[in-house]
């Protein structure tokens, strides 16, 4: 089983940035994928963005394309997500997962999670 360890939250102003970080240990799949979810106040975990562990392709959520960046470092087992112009509808706890690409959009595909990372953004 993969854990993960999510951190580089905090809380900043409409319209700034954070860059979250996420180390995994563990067996990581070459072909897998890693994934970033979130989960604000009374809404459903959400999934934000993602990339292959081998071919490093990318995909976003349309709420975050154009702002949010993910990349990855492979030697670390380590993921991150770079956000830019920061809303207060990004406002939630943020959570890291690894695992197969195929279903990885769906939080109910996993079963461990970490502590996640909060953000809070204020207007």
């Amino acid at each position: 089983q993969v854990q993960m360890l999510e951190s580089g939250g905090g809380s900043v102003q409409a319209g700034g940035s954070l860059r979250l970080s996420c180390a995994a240990s563990g067996y990581i799949r070459p072909t897998g994928c890693m994934v970033w979810f979130r989960q604000a106040p009374g809404k459903e975990r959400e999934w934000v963005a993602g990339i292959s562990n081998g071919g490093g392709n990318t995909d976003y959520a349309d709420s975050v394309k154009g702002r949010f960046t993910i990349s990855k470092a492979n030697a670390k087992n380590t993921v991150y997500l770079q956000m830019n112009s920061l809303k207060p509808e990004d406002t939630a706890m943020y959570y890291c997962q690894a695992g197969l690409c195929e279903g990885s959009r769906n939080w109910r595909n996993f079963v461990n999670w970490g502590q996640g990372t909060q953000v809070i953004v204020s207007s």
